[in-house]
């Protein structure tokens, strides 16, 4: 039987950079750049080109050598053309693959936010979706603020998704942009969308507010969508993103996505997804999570009580090479 493909998204290097307290130098994000490519992911966002110096210089080349190289930017500004808007411009002469520009998809922000009206919103995220695809780049939307967007006005925040894949957008990413939405929302605001758009375009962007990125990422996953956005360790502004670290063995070792659903990391780069998690803090100078869902110290660790005694039952060992009961050695993922 064949499976779906689902494609994986790294944010760290931009949505992680927005992290209190953290900084990335040119040095380090060529680096984490490297240990992404060890995992396997499809996409790697680099940063905003034009927003510094740093991600100007990391932009001056291709920094991936199989992940596509991604640049993150905003739709064009109303009242400018894309080639007179500096933003747009820095985006399209990076060195990168493909583009990722947020754009606004809740009326109240639309028009709070920009001041503008709704359809010179849907007008900038048509004409930098075209001039995208025609400098050839892969083109992607992130459709900000969408779930309480949808909310507020469902056949706007679904307007903007089909402008975005009529002018010619690979992926259009839903995202919950404040992590306030609930997993049974999340699932059945996507199966909606579906019945207007491909699942094959569609793509999961949540944050962890109310630490439950992760299970709306699968929750968005399992109403169709084929792309999940996050970032290493979970890191990214206020309470972090979507971990990647624990969604990928989730989605490799669970036979409920696993059966039907392939990504492109191997169970060979799964065993180095430990690895690339400590080297990652290490990096930020911090020390890794004890608790943190599979690759933490303390993942398939336990305490002397009934739960040891039935591991030492359930795998018996020679006296001679039994562990203590107190504590079980963790798998090498």
């Amino acid at each position: 039987m064949s499976k779906d493909r689902l494609y994986l998204f790294d944010t760290t290097l931009r949505d992680g950079a927005q992290t209190a307290g953290i900084e990335f130098s040119l040095e380090d994000k060529i680096s984490i750049a490297a240990l992404l490519e060890e995992i396997g992911v499809d996409y790697v966002e680099g940063g905003f080109p034009g927003a510094n110096v740093i991600d100007d210089q990391f932009f001056a080349e291709k920094r991936t050598q199989k992940a596509r190289f991604t640049a993150f930017g905003m739709t064009k500004r109303a009242g400018r053309s894309v080639s007179n808007d500096p933003g747009v411009q820095a985006v399209l002469n990076a060195r990168s693959d493909a583009a990722c520009y947020v754009a606004k998809t809740s009326p109240r922000q639309v028009k709070i936010a920009l001041g503008i009206s709704l359809e010179e919103n849907l007008d900038g995220l048509r004409e930098t979706v075209a001039a995208t695809v025609a400098a050839g780049k892969e083109a992607l939307i992130d459709c900000e603020h969408f779930f309480d967007g949808y909310k507020e006005d469902p056949a706007y925040a679904l307007k903007c998704v089909k402008t975005a894949l009529d002018a010619g957008a690979r992926w259009v990413v839903l995202c919950d942009t404040n992590g306030g939405t609930m997993p049974s929302e999340v699932e059945a605001i996507v199966t909606a969308v579906l019945k207007v758009a491909p699942g094959d375009h569609i793509g999961i962007h949540a944050h962890d507010d109310t630490g439950q990125a992760v299970a709306n990422s699968l929750a968005a996953v399992r109403a169709g969508a084929r792309q999940i956005q996050g970032t290493l360790n979970g890191i990214g502004e206020r309470c972090g993103n979507a971990n990647l670290v624990t969604l990928i063995p989730t989605l490799l070792l669970k036979p409920v996505f696993s059966d039907h659903l392939e990504t492109g990391i191997s169970l060979e780069q799964l065993t180095h997804l430990t690895q690339v998690s400590r080297a990652f803090d290490e990096i930020l100078n911090r020390a890794p999570a004890r608790q943190a869902p599979y690759v933490g110290a303390s993942a398939f660790a336990t305490k002397a009580g009934i739960h040891a005694s039935a591991l030492a039952k359930d795998f018996p060992l020679t006296s001679t090479c039994r562990p203590k009961a107190s504590v079980m050695s963790a798998p090498s993922w």
